[in-house]
């Protein structure tokens, strides 16, 4: 396996472990390569850099300062805008192959790019970045000043917009260590920093962010958006603002959060009427958490914003297969159906919306979750309060004395908890549960794992759901593209299909905010527990076998199901691979 780029510079003695543990902490507030800031710290010089990355990637260097002249017919095979955005410049060309030089030749994103637009096949060369710089600068010098106006103008017109105001109004001092209560419910109420906030909030409410992210650093304070379950950066404020920020958002939450507590993690609730593009009030719920961190207190603030929550399992990304499968299994009259994937990977929204599904007077429905995200009409949710006893175990226990045909247990922790679920769904309950595995049949070994006998998995449980969440291609922006046959191959899409298929990505346009990407779909593994199944986990069957044998009965693997949707032009090969692990074909 090839070591990475820190590793190989410590191996090889140019820098220290400890030089490396300071650049990796300096490149997380700087958002830059690691090179890049190993170089800026003075530890590494960029052809000492070069050297080694050349090594690692097995491509060779070039001294951009000694390219005297690039052919004009080569110059023009690549727009200005994209040597620029890839920090790359064409050197020549040879029969059917493009050599670039670029600062990061293992960027394939670029070079699919690149290659896409050429339309030969392309070979990297690694050059310094200065040195790139300069050369970009010497042999595209109408661009070069082209570029500097335009980001003037962008970078003033972007924080006019960002801000609403001129930041330097926002007149406070930074001394927070020595900042008393009374300071900082001056600054939380500051007529400045209020409007700051609720820009910070309005924007990412429009712009269909599940989370907001307030970091401190040591020189800025980073507000980013997730938006798509991914992190994007949304503005980088002066470092003074922290204490302002921060106390605005705790004087928000009901009730209030301690304002002169900058040492302990708090977390409250803030809801807020918004209006949303058509003029209607919309109520929303912020989930925040509070956390010291060396340079002040990173605040993250979860939105839950109910008029976005689809509740139709037809919308949700199943396969007709899937649906039929996950449907019956939510109309059984007992049993267990556990749902699993990481944080993020939409479980709460299937669960939901099987309970919506079953939402009807005749039955009664109770879930007990941490915390309730969502309260949904006719159906009785419970907060867990440990500091009480109301855990997920003692909950489900009360709750088994109140004659529920329905329960949602949010999520199987410890061996108590499955045990109480599982005999619940043998004394006639439909049982919803979440835990924590990476595909279906691996959840078995989880529920061993904590305690529980094979012949009582294989009498309760009666479907086990994988899910993860890939980003929609951009319908604004999407077109056709090709791949490197390796990546296909690793993906594991079959040689058959691959003549068949066509593959599509998005460009990037204001629509998706340049991402290529606009909203998100599920893909699924939806596994039936079969009499074979029941069969095979009564025998203490391993994961591999139980996986071998619900792929013969039909069963998708997550990376499977993704292939599905790239096939039908939803997804991208990166997203797939991104959210899948290795060895899932």
């Amino acid at each position: 396996m090839a070591l990475k780029i820190g590793e190989l510079l410590v191996k090889s003695g140019l820098i220290t472990k400890e030089q490396l543990e300071e650049a990796l902490k300096k490149q997380k507030e700087l958002g830059k390569r690691l090179g890049s800031t190993l170089v800026e710290l003075g530890y590494i010089t960029e052809k000492q850099l070069v050297e080694v990355l050349a090594k690692q990637l097995g491509v060779p260097a070039i001294d951009l300062s000694t390219v005297e002249e690039i052919p004009e017919d080569v110059l023009k095979l690549l727009p200005p805008e994209i040597c620029y955005q890839y920090q790359v410049i064409p050197l020549a060309r040879k029969g059917n192959v493009l050599f670039v030089a670029m600062v990061d030749p293992s960027n394939l994103q670029a070079l699919e790019d690149i290659k896409f637009r050429v339309g030969i096949d392309v070979e990297p060369v690694i050059a310094v970045e200065s040195s790139l710089r300069k050369a970009l600068e010497r042999f595209y010098p109408e661009y070069e000043k082209t570029l500097v106006k335009v980001e003037e103008e962008e970078e003033k017109e972007k924080e006019e917009e960002l801000i609403g105001f001129d930041i330097e109004e926002i007149q406070v001092e930074d001394y927070e260590d020595e900042m008393d209560e009374k300071e900082l419910l001056k600054q939380g109420k500051d007529t400045h920093i209020t409007r700051l906030v609720n820009k910070i909030i309005k924007d990412a409410v429009t712009r269909r962010a599940s989370d907001i992210h307030i970091e401190p650093f040591e020189k800025i304070l980073r507000v980013r958006l997730r938006i798509d379950g991914v992190l994007q950066v949304y503005a980088d404020l002066p470092q003074r603002l922290k204490a302002g920020v921060v106390s605005r958002i705790k004087l928000m939450c009901s009730p209030n959060l301690d304002i002169s507590e900058r040492r302990k993690p708090q977390d409250g609730r803030i809801q807020l009427k918004l209006k949303d593009n058509d003029g209607k009030d919309r109520m929303i719920d912020f989930r925040v958490s509070v956390v010291p961190t060396v340079f002040g207190e990173k605040v993250v603030m979860r939105i839950l914003d109910k008029s976005g929550l689809s509740l139709d399992l037809r919308v949700l990304g199943f396969e007709e297969d899937d649906l039929e499968r996950f449907m019956r299994a939510i109309h059984s009259p007992y049993g267990i159906i556990l749902v699993t994937g990481p944080t993020g990977s939409g479980k709460t929204t299937t669960l939901y919306s099987a309970l919506s599904t079953l939402n009807t007077p005749d039955k009664q429905i109770v879930t007990i979750e941490d915390p309730v995200e969502y309260n949904i009409e006719g159906i009785n949710q419970v907060q867990v309060n440990r500091e009480v006893g109301l855990d997920f175990a003692n909950a489900l226990r009360a709750f088994l004395r109140q004659s529920p045909d329905v329960i949602l247990v949010g999520e199987i922790r410890d061996s108590e908890t499955a045990e109480i679920a599982i005999r619940a769904a043998l004394t006639g309950h439909l049982v919803f549960s979440t835990i924590h595995t990476n595909d279906a049949p691996t959840t078995v070994d989880r529920l061993v794992d904590l305690g529980i006998q094979p012949y009582l998995i294989a009498s309760s449980v009666i479907l086990i759901q994988a899910q993860r969440l890939v980003r929609r291609i951009c319908k604004n922006c999407k077109r056709e593209t090709t791949y490197d046959p390796g990546v296909l191959k690793e993906l594991g899409i079959p040689e058959d299909k691959l003549m068949e298929m066509k593959f599509y990505k998005g460009e990037g346009c204001p629509e998706c905010n340049g991402t290529g990407y606009k909203g998100r779909i599920g893909i699924y593994e939806v596994m039936s527990i079969t009499p074979k199944l029941r069969e095979l986990i009564l025998k203490g069957a391993t994961s591999d076998e139980i996986r071998e044998a619900a792929r013969e009965e039909g069963m998708r693997t997550l990376r499977e199901d993704g292939i599905v949707k790239i096939a039908k032009g939803i997804t991208t090969v990166e997203e797939v691979l991104r959210v899948t692990a290795a060895g899932e074909e």
